[in-house]
């Protein structure tokens, strides 16, 4: 008989054990999630684990239990922005009235950075604490991305584009599209100077509406200003009053959430700027904010909660069928309020 390749043999609770020098039985805690190993002992199993491609054979995952009914989102966002930030709440919202239908739960890991996030990943699957993930604010060649797709094994649903998903399932909107429209309307309006004050530069949808900005100004002979932040009320009113106070200030602003608009709204009024005589405001995702300010916003409106849910179901059937595939929620519409009009004949 030839000497062939030999077929690579699984990693067992053993061989993690022999690794990270403690018994088979800490193995077996650490790997279930169970007590009887200290937090550091358990990540360093984890992470060995993790090292040696560990994973759990179909047999001791039926002695473990089918099923976690358990869904998990890890989100690297500041707890205090993330307490104002109307989108995720209204996200979570939907995805949680998807999960009440089937009797799961959610388990929701605020990290400080996307290599955080990694790990909390693998250590999920490596102690089957979800039965399947939900990864939003992608970024290009975000690592989440390759570590989901050498693991078709643990359940994921991207939420956005297909070109930043790989071969997981997603579920996003059509940003491109919406930036056009707001461009379209200002443009409509007589404003030739526009600014779009931009959340995180490196998500994947930040760079889509971005580059659909620039390209629709270019096309109907705008000048685009581009004014990049983090999506905090704070760093949004910096940019806001910096770009009104240059030689050429824009006539009208278009901002990446509803937190960033309102706290400009105000703050332009501080410097005796009216909305919209002197100045037009646009903002993305039209939550209840954006309704109860003086003028109400224009915004680009989004059903977030139903996005959640839609999120929720393509997730669902990745776990119950093992199916993947880009499906496209509801294009956000343009809802025209009392902070956009003519643009100024003159500043």
């Amino acid at each position: 008989m030839g000497i062939g390749k030999q077929a690579k043999r699984a990693v067992t609770v053993d061989d993690i054990a022999a690794r990270a020098g403690v018994s088979s039985a800490a193995v077996s805690f650490a790997l279930n999630g169970r007590k009887g190993v200290s937090e550091t002992t358990r990540a360093r199993i984890l992470a060995i684990a993790d090292e040696l491609g560990w994973a759990p054979t179909s047999a001791a995952r039926a002695l473990a239990g089918a099923k976690t009914h358990t869904i998990g989102l890890a989100l690297a966002r500041d707890p205090g922005n993330l307490g104002v930030e109307s989108f995720y709440m209204q996200f979570l919202a939907g995805i949680e009235s998807e999960l009440s239908l089937r009797d799961y739960g959610l388990l929701l890991q605020i990290v400080p950075d996307i290599a955080q996030e990694l790990k909390t990943l693998r250590t999920w699957r490596n102690a089957r604490r979800v039965d399947g993930v939900i990864v939003t604010d992608v970024r290009e060649e975000d690592p989440r991305i390759a570590y989901l797709e050498k693991n078709p094994g643990f359940p994921a649903i991207v939420v956005g584009h297909p070109s930043v998903a790989g071969g997981l399932a997603s579920v996003g909107t059509d940003d491109a599209a919406a930036a056009r429209q707001a461009v379209q309307h200002l443009v409509g309006l007589g404003h030739r100077r526009i600014a779009r004050v931009t959340g995180l530069v490196d998500l994947a949808h930040t760079q889509l509406r971005t580059e659909a900005f620039l390209d629709e100004m270019r096309a109907l002979g705008a000048d685009p200003i581009v004014l990049n932040t983090d999506f905090t009320a704070g760093q949004g009113v910096a940019v806001t009053r910096a770009a009104l106070a240059a030689p050429h200030a824009p006539t009208a602003l278009i901002y990446d959430n509803d937190i960033m608009a309102v706290a400009a709204l105000s703050a332009v009024a501080q410097l005796g700027i009216r909305v919209p005589d002197d100045l037009s405001i646009i903002a993305w995702d039209d939550s209840v904010l954006c309704q109860h300010t003086y003028p109400q916003l224009t915004s680009l409106s989004h059903d977030v909660v139903s996005f959640g849910a839609h999120v929720a179901r393509r997730l669902f059937q990745v776990i119950d069928e093992g199916s993947a595939g880009a499906f496209l929620d509801a294009t956000p519409a343009l809802a025209p309020r009392g902070s956009t009009g003519p643009a100024p004949a003159a500043r």
